[in-house]
């Protein structure tokens, strides 16, 4: 894997900043660090901690995991979908709204991870719908039913008039 360049993350950290219009003092000031420091940050000039890119992911309101990956700390596990690509590209809503989306989405997706059916499980579900009766005379048996002919079935009592 090829490391990226101390200034990326820099350029990355100034992109954000100026989205989410934010002073770089304002910045400094949320983030706990000094303006020449993150100026110097800012400009590749020195290469910030992890828990400085904690502190700074904090004052822009963006996931401390987008500045890590951005800085080379952690890899990105799975790349983003279409819609977290789409989401991420549209300028027309504020930093702060992108990070609301995207803290949404990603709860469902996790959510439906979490409650997907295992492989077997899935086989064992679709094996037992392909062997269920199908259609509009298809009823389902009531304990006690001798029989499922259509005769056996209460039928409604006919409209006099």
């Amino acid at each position: 894997m090829e490391l990226p360049k101390v200034g990326s993350i820099g350029e990355y950290i100034r992109d954000q900043r100026k989205q989410a219009k934010i002073s770089l003092r304002q910045l400094a000031s949320q983030a706990g660090v000094s303006n020449p420091y993150l100026s110097q940050i800012e400009r590749g000039l020195r290469k910030p901690s992890a828990e400085i890119l904690n502190q700074i992911a904090k004052g822009l309101r963006i996931s401390s995991q987008a500045l890590y990956v951005q800085a080379g700390l952690i890899e990105d596990r799975e790349p983003d979908s279409d819609v977290l690509t789409a989401i991420r590209a549209d300028r027309t809503i504020t930093e702060r709204q992108r990070q609301v989306l995207i803290d949404i989405y990603e709860s469902f997706r996790k959510e439906n991870r979490a409650g997907a059916p295992t492989t077997a499980e899935r086989t064992s579900q679709n094996a037992r719908t392909e062997s269920e009766p199908q259609g509009v005379d298809a009823v389902p048996e009531q304990e006690g039913a001798t029989s499922s002919s259509p005769d056996d079935r209460i039928q409604p009592e006919p409209k006099e008039g």
